[in-house]
C-alpha cells in the first residue's frame, strides 16, 4: 500500500514539474524567462522587473557620464563602484567627449558593458551619444547639414538616408542609441538651436522627422536591426521652439493651437513611428517647466498618445526645474520622476539623486508604480533594441564603411540641395550663376571660405564646434598624445578644384580698401561670411548680424564696385537687406558640415539650385516673431522662397 501511495505522489510531482518547466532537462531546469530571446517581450520585463530590487531598479532610471568609470579607473581606482554600489545601467559621451579612435571606442563601450553583465542580473546598459548632423563628435565622420539645411531641402528621402548613415558610423563605435533626432519647430531665429529645427513650419518639421527616424531606427518601432540601426531620441518635449523672444530655455507662451497644432505634431508622429525615446525639454510651457510638467508627459504623451518608450531628462535637466538651478534637489527629484521623466540624465552628482531618489520611494513620495512603470519602459527599450542577446557590438560589416566615399557624397548632395539661391544678378543685369569656371582670375574672400569649423558650426567635434581645420585633441588623449584632424573640404578648396585648371584663385581672408584695386582684373569675386559656431544658449542672438570682418568684407568687395557672389554661411537668416543693393547675387549655404565641394557644385553649374527657404527671412530684428501666415507678413524673402536655376 506504502508502495502504490509512493510512486502515485510521485507521478504527481512529475507531471506538475513538467507543466511548470515544459519538460525541462538538468540542462534547462534553471530556465528564467527575461533571458529566454523566444519569450514575449512584455513577458520578459515583467519576469526581469519582479527579481529587481529597488537599488537595481534606480540604477536603471539613471543616466551617467562615461568618465565617472573610465577616469576614476584610471586615477582614484574604484571606477567599478558604479556597477557594483549604485548598480547604473546606462551611459553616454558627452559633446565635448571627442572620439578619435573606432577600437578605443568600442574597447569603452565593451568594458562598460562587461561589467553590467556581471552584476546579479547581468542587464546591459544602454550606452548613447549626440549625433545631431551625422556622428558629429567624432573625427572624420561624414558630417551633414545642419537641419535647417536639411529642410531647405524638402527630401525626407534624403533624410532617411542621412539618418541611415548616421545610424551605421554611430554604430560602427559601438553606441547604441542616439540623441536625434531634435524636432523642434523653431519659430523665432534669435533662438541659438534654431540651426536644430528643420522649419518655422509644422509640416516641413513632420516630413523630415518621419524620414530621419526611419533612416535611424529603421522602419520599425524602436529599432529594425541591431546590425545597422540605433535607437533613436526625439528632442525636445515640447515647445523648445517656441519661447519668448527666441531666448533658449525660457517659456513659450501659447494656447492649445499654439502648443499642440505647432508644437506637438512632430512628437505625435515620433510616437507613431516608434521612437525609442524622447527627450524632455529645458523650457517651460505657461510657465510650468516641462521636467515638472505631468499633464503633458504623463497625461498625453504617455496615457494619450500611447508612447511605450521611455522618457529622459536633458543633461542635468532636472536642476533646472528650480531657480537658482539645485536650490531644491529634493523637489526636483520628486517633481520630475512624478511628472513622468523615466531615465535622469545625471552626469555626475549619481550618489546624491540615487539617495534622494531612494527616500522619496521609502517615504512614499513617489510611489512604486511610478518606479515600476519607469523601469518597465526602459527596460522595453533595451530587450526590443536587442541588447540581451547581443550586448556587444558588432561592427565588422560597418566600421569600413565609416567616413567612406560613398557616405561623403550623400552629404555633398544633401550640401548641394540644401543651397538656397536668394538673388542672380541686379536689374537690367546678366545672371552670375553659374558662375563660369574658365576666367583670368577670380577673388575669393572671407574667413569663412576657408575654416572647416565654422563651416560645420555647432555640436561638432565639440560642443561648441571649433575653429579652423579640426585639429582637437580627444579629451581622453590630452596628455600630448596626437591632434585628431577631421576630413573634408572647405568651401575655398572646393572653388579650386571646380574652376578650369588655367584660371587663378586668389584667396583673401579680410578684404581692405586696397583689395579692389590689386584685383581689378577679376572676373568676379565669391564672398564668404556668416556666422562664428555656437551652440544652445550661447547662440542666443538679439541682434542677428554677421559677424566681423564680414561687414566690412563685403564693403571692400561688392561694395567696392568688383562683381560678387555672395555665401553665407549661417544657421538661420540673417539681417542682410542694408547690403542687399552692392551685392550681385546672394545664396545660403546654411553650416553645410565636411563636404564644401557641394557648394561649387551649383555655384558653378555642375547641379542646379533647388532649394527653398525652410524659414522666413526677415528685413530686420525688429519684425520678429515673423512667420508664414502672420498677419502683417512682410519679410525679405517668403517663407519658400528660392530661385531654381
Amino acid at each position: 500500500m506504502y508502495g502504490v501511495r509512493s510512486f502515485f505522489f510521485s507521478a504527481v510531482i512529475v507531471i506538475l514539474f513538467v507543466s511548470r518547466y515544459g519538460g525541462a532537462t538538468a540542462a534547462n531546469r534553471g530556465y528564467i524567462k527575461y533571458k529566454d530571446p523566444n519569450a514575449a517581450v512584455e513577458e520578459r520585463v515583467e519576469d526581469l522587473l519582479a527579481r529587481m530590487t529597488l537599488p537595481e531598479k534606480l540604477g536603471q532610471m539613471c543616466q551617467v557620464d562615461r568618465f565617472n568609470y573610465t577616469i576614476r579607473e584610471k586615477y582614484m581606482k574604484n571606477g567599478h563602484e558604479i556597477f557594483t554600489k549604485y548598480l547604473i545601467g546606462n551611459y553616454l559621451s558627452n559633446p565635448f567627449d571627442t572620439g578619435a579612435d573606432i577600437g578605443s571606442r568600442l574597447q569603452l563601450v565593451n568594458d562598460i558593458q562587461k561589467l553590467c553583465l556581471s552584476t546579479r542580473l547581468g542587464i546591459p546598459a544602454l550606452y548613447s551619444i549626440d549625433a545631431v548632423h551625422g556622428h558629429s563628435t567624432f573625427i572624420n565622420a561624414t558630417i551633414f547639414p545642419h537641419n535647417i539645411g536639411l529642410g531647405a531641402t524638402r527630401d525626407p528621402q534624403l533624410v532617411k538616408r542621412i539618418g541611415a548613415i548616421t545610424a551605421l558610423e554611430v554604430k560602427a563605435t559601438g553606441v547604441a542609441q542616439a540623441f536625434a533626432p531634435c524636432v523642434a519647430v523653431c519659430r523665432d531665429p534669435r533662438w541659438g538651436r534654431c540651426y536644430e529645427s528643420y522649419s518655422e513650419d509644422t509640416k516641413v518639421v513632420n516630413m523630415m522627422t518621419e524620414g530621419i527616424i526611419d533612416g535611424l531606427q529603421g522602419n520599425a518601432p524602436y529599432i529594425a536591426d541591431q546590425k545597422i540601426n540605433v535607437a533613436g531620441v526625439a528632442k525636445h518635449f515640447v515647445g523648445d521652439g517656441g519661447t519668448v523672444n527666441g531666448i533658449n530655455e525660457d517659456n513659450t507662451v501659447g494656447d492649445n493651437a499654439t502648443i499642440f497644432g505647432i508644437h506637438m505634431p512632430p512628437f505625435e508622429i515620433a510616437v507613431k513611428k516608434g521612437i525609442s525615446s524622447i527627450m524632455a525639454s529645458y523650457s517651460s510651457i505657461n510657465g510650468v517647466k516641462m521636467h515638472a510638467n505631468r499633464a503633458l508627459i504623463t497625461d498625453y504623451l504617455k496615457n494619450t498618445l500611447k508612447f511605450q518608450g521611455f522618457v529622459i531628462s536633458d543633461w542635468m535637466g532636472i536642476d533646472r526645474i528650480t531657480t537658482p538651478h539645485r536650490s531644491n534637489y529634493t523637489y526636483s527629484v520628486e517633481a520630475s520622476i512624478n511628472a513622468g521623466i523615466d531615465m535622469v540624465m545625471v552626469p555626475w552628482e549619481y550618489p546624491e539623486y540615487l539617495e534622494v531618489l531612494t527616500k522619496l520611494v521609502n517615504g512614499g513620495y513617489i510611489p512604486m508604480s511610478r518606479i515600476d512603470d519607469a523601469v518597465r519602459r526602459v527596460l522595453r527599450v533595451k530587450f526590443s533594441i536587442g541588447l540581451f542577446e547581443n550586448p556587444f557590438p558588432a561592427v565588422e560589416n560597418v566600421a569600413a564603411e565609416f567616413g567612406s566615399e560613398a557616405h561623403r557624397e550623400v552629404a555633398r548632395e544633401a550640401v548641394r540641395k540644401s543651397m538656397v539661391l536668394l538673388k542672380n544678378g541686379k536689374p537690367n543685369a546678366d545672371k552670375v550663376v553659374p558662375l563660369q569656371k574658365k576666367v583670368k582670375k577670380i577673388v575669393v574672400a572671407g574667413l569663412h571660405a576657408k575654416n572647416m569649423g565654422w563651416q560645420c558650426g555647432g555640436f561638432t567635434l565639440t560642443w561648441q564646434g571649433f575653429n579652423g581645420t579640426g585639429e582637437v585633441i580627444p579629451m581622453n588623449q590630452r596628455t600630448g598624445s596626437p591632434t585628431g584632424k577631421t576630413r573634408g573640404t572647405t568651401i575655398l578648396e572646393a572653388i579650386q578644384r571646380t574652376v578650369d585648371p588655367t584660371t587663378e584663385v586668389v584667396y583673401v581672408e579680410e578684404a581692405n580698401q586696397d583689395t579692389s584695386k590689386l584685383h581689378a582684373d577679376a572676373a568676379y569675386t565669391i564672398v564668404v561670411v556668416g556666422e562664428l559656431p555656437y551652440a544652445e544658449s550661447n547662440g542666443d542672438s538679439k541682434t542677428l548680424g554677421l559677424y566681423g570682418p564680414g561687414p566690412d568684407t563685403l564693403k571692400h568687395t561688392c561694395g567696392s564696385g568688383m562683381k560678387c557672389m555672395v555665401v553665407l554661411v549661417t544657421g538661420r537668416p540673417l539681417v542682410i537687406e542694408p547690403y542687399m543693393d552692392m551685392i550681385d547675387a546672394l545664396a545660403v549655404a546654411w553650416l553645410p558640415g565636411t563636404e564644401g565641394q557641394g557648394v561649387a557644385d551649383v555655384l558653378f553649374g555642375d547641379h542646379p539650385f533647388t532649394g527653398t527657404l525652410p524659414r522666413t527671412w526677415m528685413r530686420s530684428v525688429d519684425q520678429l516673431p515673423m512667420n508664414v501666415g502672420d498677419k502683417n507678413y512682410d519679410p525679405l524673402f517668403p517663407f519658400g522662397f528660392g530661385i531654381q536655376t
